[in-house]
C-alpha cells in the first residue's frame, strides 16, 4: 500500500509540475462547457424567409404577417416571381419560399379552401424537417382563424365555430429549454476525453521519456504500478464533475433533481472504464501522437453513437445494437435520467451494472496486455 502511495504522489507531482498540462485539465474543459453549451443546439432559428404574393389581398397580407410575427423566420425580401426567388435560394440566400397564387383570397371565401406551395431548402434534411413543422404550424393557425370566421354566419344565422383545445404538460423540461437536455452530455464528453487522452498518453510519455524501463527494473508490482499511474486521473474525472455540476447549476440553472450522489457512484465506475481503456491503448503504442490518434478516433465513434446528438431510437437497428458496447452512451442516459429525472437506483441498475461489468473487463484486457520486465 505504502508503495502505491508513494508512486500517486510521484504522479500528482508530476501533473502539477507540468506547466502546460495545467490549463489543460482546469481550464480549457470549462470554457469548452461554457461555449458549447450555448453552441450546440439542433432549434432551428433565423430561417431565412421569402414570398411570392400573386393575389396582393388583405387574406395574403394577414398570412405573411404571421410568419413576420414569429420568432423562427427572419423576412429576407418579396419577390415579384417564382423564377427570381429560386435564384436567390440557389445563391443560399433563402431558406423558404411562400408562393400565394392569384385568387388566393376568392377561393378561400368561396370555396373555403386555397392552395399554397412551399419551397424549402433541404441540404440539411434534419433542419428542412422542423422548418416544414414550423410552417405548418403557422398555416394551420391560420386556417383555423380564417375557418372560423367564414363559418360564423350559414343560412343568415349565427353559428358559434368549434375547436378542440389542447393544454400540453411539458414533464422534465418545462421551459423546453435546450440547454437542459444539451449540458449535462457536454459534461459526459469533457469528463471521459479529458481522462481518456490523459490515462492514454501518461504512459507513454514515461516510454519516450525513457523512464518506463526504470521503473520496470524495480521490484514494484505491476498492479502497483497501474493503480498508481491511474488513481491521479480518475480522482481529476470526479474533480472536473464536480465544477462540471457548479457550473451548470449556476450559470444554466440545469436541475439537479435526483440524488447527487448517483451521479458520482455511476461516475466512480464509468471512470474506470475509460482509464482502462486508456491504459489498453497506452500498451500497444509508442508515442504520445499515436495514444492521441487512437483515443481521439474511438471517441469520435463513441461521440456520434452516443445518443447525444443523434436519438438512439432513429438509427439503424444494427446501430442500435453496436451502442449497447459505447459507455458513453449509458453515461449521458444515466446523468439526464438522474439530473433531470430524479432518477433512483432501481431505475438505473441495469447501465449501472453493464458499466461495471465493462469496467472489469476493459481493465483485466488492459492488466494482462501491460508487460512488465523485472
Amino acid at each position: 500500500m505504502r508503495t502505491i502511495l508513494f508512486i500517486i504522489q510521484k504522479e500528482f507531482r508530476q501533473i502539477f509540475r507540468n506547466k502546460a498540462m495545467l490549463p489543460i485539465i482546469f481550464v480549457l474543459p470549462f470554457i469548452q462547457l461554457l461555449v458549447l453549451s450555448n453552441a450546440a443546439s439542433f432549434e432551428v432559428k433565423n430561417i431565412k424567409f421569402s414570398y411570392v404574393d400573386n393575389d396582393h389581398s388583405a387574406a395574403s397580407r394577414e398570412l405573411i404577417s404571421k410568419f413576420q410575427s414569429s420568432s423562427y423566420f427572419v423576412m429576407v425580401d418579396a419577390f415579384s416571381s417564382k423564377k427570381e426567388a429560386n435564384v436567390q435560394m440557389q445563391k443560399g440566400k433563402v431558406d423558404v419560399i411562400l408562393e400565394i397564387p392569384n385568387h388566393f383570397e376568392s377561393y378561400l371565401v368561396a370555396d373555403k379552401k386555397a392552395s399554397l406551395a412551399v419551397s424549402i431548402n433541404a441540404i440539411d434534411g434534419a433542419a428542412a424537417g422542423v422548418t416544414n413543422v414550423y410552417i405548418t404550424q403557422i398555416i394551420n393557425s391560420y386556417n383555423q382563424k380564417t375557418q372560423s370566421k367564414l363559418y360564423q354566419y350559414n343560412d343568415n344565422s349565427f353559428v358559434q365555430p368549434q375547436s378542440i383545445i389542447t393544454i400540453p404538460s411539458f414533464w422534465f423540461n418545462n421551459n423546453l429549454n435546450y440547454k437542459t437536455l444539451m449540458v449535462p452530455g457536454i459534461l459526459v464528453l469533457l469528463v471521459t476525453m479529458l481522462t481518456l487522452f490523459l490515462a492514454a498518453m501518461n504512459i507513454v510519455r514515461e516510454k519516450e521519456m525513457g523512464t518506463l524501463e526504470q521503473i520496470n527494473v524495480t521490484p514494484i508490482k505491476k498492479h502497483q504500478f497501474i493503480i498508481g499511474k491511474l488513481f491521479p486521473f480518475w480522482v481529476l474525472g470526479l474533480f472536473i464533475l464536480t465544477i462540471g455540476l457548479v457550473i451548470a447549476k449556476l450559470a444554466f440553472q440545469i436541475p439537479i433533481v435526483g440524488n447527487i450522489g448517483l451521479i458520482y457512484l455511476f461516475t466512480a465506475v464509468y471512470l474506470l472504464v475509460i482509464l482502462g481503456l486508456g491504459l489498453f491503448i497506452s500498451n500497444y503504442t509508442d508515442t504520445q501522437q499515436q495514444a492521441m490518434f487512437i483515443a481521439w478516433f474511438l471517441t469520435v465513434i463513441f461521440i456520434l453513437m452516443s445518443g447525444l446528438f443523434t436519438p438512439i431510437e432513429s438509427m439503424p437497428v444494427w446501430a442500435q445494437q453496436i451502442t449497447r458496447f459505447n459507455p458513453i452512451r449509458y453515461f449521458v442516459e444515466i446523468i439526464r435520467m438522474v439530473m433531470l429525472k430524479g432518477a433512483t437506483f432501481s431505475d438505473i441498475s441495469t447501465p449501472f451494472f453493464i458499466i461495471a461489468f465493462y469496467a472489469f473487463a476493459i481493465n483485466g484486457l488492459a492488466v494482462w496486455s501491460y508487460k512488465k520486465t523485472n
